[in-house]
């Protein structure tokens, strides 16, 4: 394990004596949080987060894009559809299993609780989803929990997942309901929230969250947090990210989010979802350390570890244990 990132005790930080987790949030309420003076918001976003957690614990996942390209879906921001053929991304073939699971290896050694997989589809097929299955198993047997995200599943192919012991499964809402088409058009915002559902009646925790700097206003994120923080059941990861704007992809030239503006949604996404651990994920390579500082202190405790997420660049490995080792944080190993 690197130097700066030893795993940490966890101690029990939740009380039962805390008010019960909001499942109602409307639009308006979170954008009243998000515009409170940043002093009292960071209060009352770290206040939220001490209840329920160890402010020092990060929880460390990686991401492989097991199979890479060629997408159908037109999600404006990923440069691994096929239709911005500009975007730089070649399609590829599913990984073989053993491959896979030498990443998780590594991973693991390096200090990973979790090890998640991305595949490039509109939804598996059968064979493929057997495949991944094998990989979970696998991967389960490391002693790593697993994620995956495939993209749309039906009931039938979520259950095939659990029995195959899969811990989470990730699938985002990108953006509020009323931005959404503007950014994707080959499958609506229902068809994300049924996956959700069939992931969730398979007995599958849930990580799930959207993305910030996609052309949408102040309401917008407002109405992204809120609908992740109305679904029957919070998801038990939630990740913000904020956009890698790749070359080639229709939003290459998306107006850069304020560091400021985007603390106040990790801020947001902690009080709406207090139990949830609120993951700070792609973008980071772009942000300095006193920006991931705020983002930590506004509640994030999750982050991605690794040299690549799918087909952009993270923050190297280095840089992540000298940024963690300067604050006087561990890496939590315990399951989230």
């Amino acid at each position: 394990m690197p130097d700066g990132l030893m795993p940490a005790a966890s101690p029990a930080y939740a009380d039962p004596s805390l008010p019960p987790v909001r499942t109602d949030w409307t639009r308006d309420e979170i954008a009243a949080l998000i515009a409170l003076p940043f002093p009292e918001l960071l209060f009352r976003a770290q206040s939220v987060h001490r209840a329920r957690f160890d402010p020092t614990q990060v929880q460390i996942s990686t991401l492989l894009s097991i199979k890479t390209g060629g997408c159908p879906e037109d999600c404006a921001y990923c440069p691994q559809s096929a239709m911005h053929e500009d975007g730089g991304v070649k399609a590829s073939r599913l990984m073989a299993v053993e491959a896979v699971l030498k990443e998780a290896r590594a991973a693991r050694d390096a200090g990973a609780a979790r090890f998640c997989m991305g595949a490039a589809w509109r939804s598996p097929k059968d064979h493929d989803l057997e495949t991944v299955c094998a990989m979970v198993e696998g991967v389960k047997a490391l002693g790593l929990e697993s994620c995956v995200t495939l993209g749309m599943l039906d009931a039938r192919q979520a259950q095939r997942l659990r029995d195959a012991g899969l811990d989470y499964y990730n699938h985002n809402l990108d953006t509020s309901p009323e931005h959404y088409g503007n950014i994707i058009t080959t499958r609506t915002y229902q068809d994300r929230l049924d996956t959700l559902s069939h992931v969730r009646d398979a007995g599958i925790n849930v990580c799930c969250g959207g993305i910030v700097g996609m052309g949408e206003d102040e309401g917008d994120r407002a109405g992204l947090i809120a609908s992740l923080a109305s679904l029957p059941k919070h998801p038990e990861s939630v990740p913000i990210n904020l956009l890698v704007r790749v070359a080639g992809t229709p939003l290459a030239e998306a107006e850069a989010v304020d560091p400021i503006d985007f603390v106040r949604i990790i801020a947001a996404a902690r009080i709406a979802m207090p139990a949830s651990r609120v993951r700070l994920a792609a973008g980071r390579e772009n942000m300095t350390d006193e920006a991931q500082t705020l983002c930590f202190l506004a509640g994030a405790n999750s982050i991605f570890y690794g040299e690549k997420l799918l087909t952009t660049p993270n923050p190297e490995a280095s840089r992540d244990a000298r940024l963690l080792a300067r604050l006087g944080m561990h890496t939590s190993l315990v399951q989230a």
